[in-house]
């Protein structure tokens, strides 16, 4: 047990006749390393990605409802009524007539 820990910290496993297999298993290892290691930047670029739209997503919304909000500001007949009259109209004293169309049937 002694032997074989002091074979792997001297290194003696990467240089003995049957190497290669050592070798080959230690480029795979390594291989898999990178593969993980991309992986998980890619996860945490997604991360940062869908975190990054939900901020956006909430800035639209709020200002959705705050431009909703002035137009409905905007519609209320106070306000039309104000806007009407610092451009020189004025609602109508006059009550609207109601027109009635007698069809003639032949």
């Amino acid at each position: 047990m002694k032997k074989s820990i002091y074979n792997i910290l001297k290194g003696t496993f990467l240089v003995s006749d049957d190497a290669f297999k050592n070798w080959r298993f230690i480029l795979f290892v390594s291989f898999l390393a990178i593969v993980m290691i991309a992986s998980s930047h890619s996860a945490d670029k997604k991360v940062y990605e869908i975190a990054r739209l939900k901020n956006e997503v909430k800035e639209m919304r709020s200002e959705f409802v705050d431009g909703r909000s002035r137009l409905m500001r905007l519609k209320m007949e106070s306000s039309v009524v104000k806007i009407m009259k610092e451009k020189g109209m004025a609602t109508s004293v006059i009550p609207p007539k109601k027109i009635k169309v007698k069809s003639q049937n032949r």
